[in-house]
């Protein structure tokens, strides 16, 4: 739609060919409802968050950033709001109505919308794109922009096509996978502390003992999984541990990163000192969230009944090296149907950065998540979807216009 409204609005004639009865479906349940639609860093940040291919974005997030995003959804009528990390949302949480201000904001400038319209094929002359084949008829054009999405949520329609559609027509696809997506866990530890929420923990990644990534914030346990936005900006990495074999991938959690072990030695001692004559099991409440209590006691292996002026300087060093490195070793990941975003795609050395059109097929223009690009969670993808569709548009206009 980005892509859409820029081209109309510079004089193109332009039609979103949409499969689905309703466009902008899966951005409707983005953010779990609440649409982040991007966040306040700059560019060197942004580009920093979606890892070795960020560079390829440069372009792109210079000819339209989150300053324009949030100019243009403003003058849809959305108003918007800055939260903890940066991130952007609008102020009524709501992304249907977001969905609906981009559809009727294309509309105005001037687009054709034509719903239940799945496209089967690109059509190509000489390696020069010429139109698209539907599953109604043909339609004929100077320039198509691709903006398919990923194979993430694929209930919205997102099942892959677009891969397809460039891989028959020569790109190369990196193979796909899952981002942005809860993780599996050994045992029942998931299932045990459903629902527990953790803030302001330190989470690290290490596989065979090596410290791989690391990552400051919020995760949470729920149906048997590791989620939460540390969780899913880890997985971008784990998945492809996962895939490669990798053996011993352990996450551990610092429950209380604020303090070195010095600290926290002080601080159990002050506890126990306090309380001497009241059991572990209730000292640990000012310690612990209530559900991670038995668990922990379990895992240092001290009585819950043993009370603070029993606890040996051993049992006190097992409990404070247990609170900076709960450890779970992580098993598998959910599929794409609970990701947020696909890895892999369009290989972006094929893509021109300038202008988003094919490096293979003259005329076809790709953007958003069907490319090799993702980023951590926090609005940066959606703000990467935005700036390639833009600037995809912007420059098919131009060229068709100009030639």
């Amino acid at each position: 739609m980005f892509a859409a409204g820029e081209a109309s609005k510079l004089g193109a004639e332009v039609i979103i060919l949409e499969k689905k009865p309703m466009p902008g479906i899966k951005l409707r349940i983005t953010g779990k409802g609440r649409c982040n639609l991007t966040n306040i860093a700059p560019i060197p940040e942004f580009i920093a968050r979606f890892g070795e291919n960020g560079k390829f974005l440069r372009q792109a997030f210079h000819s339209f950033f989150s300053p324009d995003v949030a100019r243009i959804f403003k003058e849809m009528g959305v108003d918007i709001q800055t939260e903890r990390g940066g991130r952007v949302f609008p102020n009524g949480n709501d992304a249907p109505a977001v969905a609906e201000a981009l559809v009727n904001w294309t509309k105005q400038q001037g687009v054709t919308i034509l719903t239940d319209s799945p496209v089967m094929e690109l059509l190509t002359e000489e390696n020069k794109i010429i139109g698209v084949r539907t599953d109604k008829k043909d339609f004929f054009a100077d320039r198509i922009i691709l903006t398919t999405g990923g194979a993430s949520y694929p209930v919205t329609g997102s099942k892959g096509d677009g891969y397809q559609f460039a891989k028959t027509l020569g790109h190369t696809i990196i193979p796909i996978r899952p981002a942005l997506v809860p993780l599996e866990v050994k045992g029942d530890i998931a299932e045990r502390l459903d629902k527990l929420h953790l803030k302001n923990i330190n989470a690290r990644i290490f596989t065979d003992g090596k410290k791989t990534d690391e990552k400051f914030g919020e995760l949470f346990f729920r149906k048997g999984t590791l989620a939460g936005p540390i969780i899913l900006s880890l997985s971008r990495k784990i998945v492809d541990q996962i895939n490669r074999k990798e053996k011993n991938i352990i996450l551990t959690i610092d429950l209380k990163p604020a303090l070195d072990n010095k600290k926290l030695d002080a601080r159990l001692l002050r506890e126990l000192q306090a309380n001497q004559n009241t059991p572990l099991v209730t000292i640990l409440g000012s310690l612990l969230p209530k559900q991670l209590i038995d668990y922990c006691l379990e895992q240092i292996k001290i009585p819950p009944d043993k009370l603070g002026n029993q606890i040996t300087a051993d049992e006190r060093k097992k409990l404070r090296l247990w609170l900076k490195d709960f450890p779970m070793e992580i098993t598998g990941y959910r599929p794409f149907k609970e990701a947020i975003i696909t890895q892999g795609g369009v290989n972006t050395k094929e893509i021109n950065p300038k202008t988003m059109e094919s490096k293979l097929i003259s005329g076809l223009y790709i953007a958003g998540e069907l490319l090799d690009i993702n980023g951590d969670t926090g609005g940066y993808n959606l703000q990467a979807s935005f700036s390639t569709g833009w600037l995809a548009g912007h420059s098919a206009a131009v060229s068709c216009l100009n030639k």
